[in-house]
């Protein structure tokens, strides 16, 4: 779980994160929605460790991050996986090899060991036959499944998605939100979402927070966005025509 209190983050005379509070729980696909600029990527820069809030406090388990020595931060953020935006792959190395990279950076295991640990990743992302191939030689879909074994190699206790179905074609992005809720679930990992696909929100949103202008505007789950009276929320949710239609499906069952 991880524990949001009152952030605060400013850039020179720009004030980005004014004031954010929320829980991300554990075992739960934890999403950040809102428009460019609204502060999602701040915020998950500074879930990250990437970034110090000047004001307000990230707790990780218990864990207050800005109390923790330099040595236990650098630890945390071992047991962090992210998923970037364009999946980040090394070109140069095979699929094996970037799944192996954290691995080989940050522990002191032996080879076979490593191997190991790198072949049940892949097994667990549908990617065994591909690990001689390199990323050029793999799709954009098994490039993000590559990006989320890599992820997941050092067994963390918290994932960050960045835009974890950006240019993907709408049936694979469901395969990979499906991917990600379901490690979520078996490896009982915190995970936090910064997307703007309404897709997702429909398909694995179980904790929504939604930002506008630096603010946490509202949260809720995938079932409470379809009732929320809240304007901003509607109108940056609503512009979706596949949501309209969902919305409309899910009030006449209601009815």
């Amino acid at each position: 779980m991880i524990e949001v209190n009152n952030i605060h983050k400013s850039f020179g005379d720009a004030h980005i994160l004014k004031g954010i509070s929320t829980v991300f729980e554990t075992g739960k696909t934890n999403l950040i929605i809102g428009q460019s600029g609204s502060g999602k990527t701040v915020l998950l820069k500074c879930l990250l460790g990437l970034f110090s809030p000047e004001e307000g406090s990230i707790v990780y388990d218990g864990q207050k991050y800005s109390e923790l020595s330099s040595k236990d931060q650098r630890n945390l953020r071992q047991d962090m996986g992210m998923v970037f935006q364009g999946s980040a792959l090394f070109d140069g190395m095979t699929v094996a090899g970037n799944v192996m990279f954290p691995l080989e950076m940050f522990t002191k295991l032996a080879k076979s060991e490593m191997e190991d640990r790198v072949n049940i990743v892949l097994k667990r992302v549908n990617l065994v036959d591909a690990d001689h191939k390199y990323p050029s030689e793999i799709s954009g879909g098994m490039q993000k499944r590559v990006a989320i074994a890599r992820a997941i190699v050092m067994n963390p206790q918290y994932l960050f998605c960045d835009e974890p179905n950006s240019g993907l074609d709408p049936k694979t992005a469901i395969i990979i939100d499906n991917l990600i809720k379901e490690i979520t679930e078996e490896y009982n990992i915190t995970t936090v979402i910064n997307t703007h696909d309404m897709n997702s929100v429909m398909e694995i949103g179980e904790k929504i927070i939604f930002l506008k202008d630096g603010l946490k505007e509202w949260e809720g789950t995938k079932h409470e966005i379809f009732k929320t009276d809240n304007q901003a929320v509607t109108s940056f949710v609503y512009s979706s025509e596949l949501f309209k239609k969902v919305r409309q499906m899910y009030l006449e069952e209601r009815n």
